[in-house]
């Protein structure tokens, strides 16, 4: 067993990576930081996103989201799922919900403007969402398109609450 504080680090360098080999970059998800709020911050650069991106990722909580969705995607690809599930996250069944869920854990860290900032950017799908979202690329994303999602609409948050402090 791995001691605590490297098990620490080997998570948050283990889910940056994964999200790395899945085509997702920190920059990408700053992206869709500055879509939601560039309206809202006339003097938002995407330097503010990407830093409001890297406190996101180095929440605990975020980490393990994102390792449990992307390993649930990688066995849906390689079939190593029982049915039904393996067909509900194969082809990203619309009545599943456990997708949204699991970035539920991710929207709630900097409170609630963290659902409408998701639920927006779920049905814009911008970006990398739009990648993400395509089906002709052989992987699943099922998981993986919302977690990113969920990242922005909390780093996004995190930038808006940070912006009312200083007003």
């Amino acid at each position: 067993m791995l001691e605590k504080n490297k098990a620490i680090q080997l998570t948050e360098e283990t889910a940056r990576e994964w999200l790395k080999k899945r085509g997702v970059e920190v920059k990408d998800i700053a992206e869709l930081v500055y879509y939601l709020q560039e309206k809202y911050h006339p003097s938002l650069s995407i330097e503010d996103c990407l830093e409001n991106v890297e406190r996101v990722l180095s929440k605990r909580e975020v980490q393990n989201a994102i390792l449990t969705g992307i390993q649930l995607d990688i066995l849906a690809e390689q079939k190593k799922l029982e049915e039904p599930l393996q067909s509900i996250i194969e082809v990203d069944e619309g009545l599943y919900g456990v997708d949204e869920i699991l970035a539920f854990s991710i929207v709630n860290i900097y409170g609630s403007i963290g659902f409408t900032n998701y639920g927006y950017i779920d049905k814009q799908k911008p970006g990398i969402l739009a990648k993400l979202n395509d089906k002709s690329s052989g992987q699943c994303h099922t998981f993986l398109d919302d977690i990113v999602g969920a990242i922005a609409a909390a780093a996004s948050s995190r930038l808006a609450h940070r912006a009312a402090d200083i007003e």
